[in-house]
């Protein structure tokens, strides 16, 4: 079974001097990528004269997360693509329980390692925790991180289990999967387009794994920070799309209708907060969603709708209503 670990950057020569060495020295047996996403500064240079045994794919212009790594990974030929964040330090012999459930799991199209917090190390990271999972209306929530709150890592999610979704940070899938599915929806640009890929995976009958035995760490926000309106309008506006595209037709519009309500609850909040910039980032999203919603909806008829995968019905309502903080209490 060969493996593809690939790297999208732009401009992150300064992420790939720090992180690359640990990818090169613990992945053996995996040939490793640099998927340029059209840089402008010398992140190219720099791997030829640093890394030669890293292989360069050029990318033409910076299509984002989606359109970066579609284009890329056409160009491989490997079993098993392993899309990795330039931000992520990754430990001693991480892609052996990966390999070894690929190798004992035909069903399973695709797995998440373990994500810690590089720079807290004993707790876990944002970007996809101990795995994501997804509530009626569409919010994604993970072991180890509920919104804005990160659990510590106390061996609690030591495990292996079935997942809704796997983090794009590091994200393990079958090539043949990953394009009997059509790859990542490069409408998204970036942000939770990950969720989508794998919510179609599981509308085929595959399934998706976390396992507790790899681990990686992951700064997190290395392209835009939790911060930035910009991140603000792509959550929004994709979370839309991604329910859009896969909630049965039955209850779609009761989702939507409450998910605009709750979104405008957001939107109200962040007035309160002084953050005039994220709540008009929500209004572009909402504006940029029913301009692309013909698009997205008729992208639903490749869908073949296997069962309800809703984790929770609310979680916006346990985490602000209730107090429930950590996954546990759930």
């Amino acid at each position: 079974m060969k493996i593809a670990v690939v790297i999208l950057n732009w401009n992150g020569m300064e992420l790939l001097k720090k992180f690359l060495p640990s990818v090169v020295s613990n992945s053996d047996g995996a040939s490793i990528y640099i998927a340029d996403n059209a840089s402008t500064d010398d992140s190219v240079s720099f791997i030829q004269q640093n890394f030669p045994q890293v292989k360069i794919i050029q990318n033409t212009i910076n299509g984002g997360y989606a359109k970066g790594y579609n284009d890329a990974l056409k160009k491989l030929k490997e079993d098993i693509f392993i899309l990795l964040n330039s931000d992520v330090e990754v430990s001693q012999d991480w892609l052996v329980p990966i390999q070894t459930i690929f190798e004992r799991e035909p069903e399973t199209a695709a797995i998440q390692p373990k994500i810690l917090d590089y720079k807290k190390q004993d707790h876990f990271e944002y970007a996809g925790a101990a795995g994501g999972f997804i509530d009626k209306f569409g919010y994604p929530f993970c072991r180890g991180r509920i919104f804005d709150t990160i659990e510590e890592d106390y061996g609690q999610y030591n495990d292996e289990t079935y997942i809704f979704w796997a983090s794009g940070a590091c994200l393990a899938i079958r090539s043949e999967n990953f394009w009997g599915v059509g790859g990542l929806d490069e409408h998204f640009f970036a942000h939770q387009e990950e969720i989508d890929l794998c919510w179609r995976l599981q509308n085929q009958g595959y399934k998706i794994k976390y396992t507790g035995d790899s681990k990686i760490y992951h700064v997190g926000g290395a392209t835009l920070d939790s911060m930035n309106p910009q991140k603000t309008f792509f959550n929004f506006r994709n979370s839309l799309f991604l329910l859009l595209k896969n909630v049965p037709k039955g209850s779609l519009f009761y989702i939507l209708f409450i998910r605009m309500i709750l979104d405008g609850v957001a939107g109200i909040r962040f007035l309160s907060e002084g953050k005039l910039r994220h709540f008009s980032a929500i209004l572009r999203a909402h504006a940029n969603f029913y301009k692309h919603f013909r698009t997205m909806y008729f992208k639903r008829k490749s869908v073949i709708y296997k069962k309800n995968y809703f984790q929770h019905k609310s979680i916006v309502v346990s985490y602000f209503l209730k107090g429930k903080r950590d996954y546990k209490d759930l």
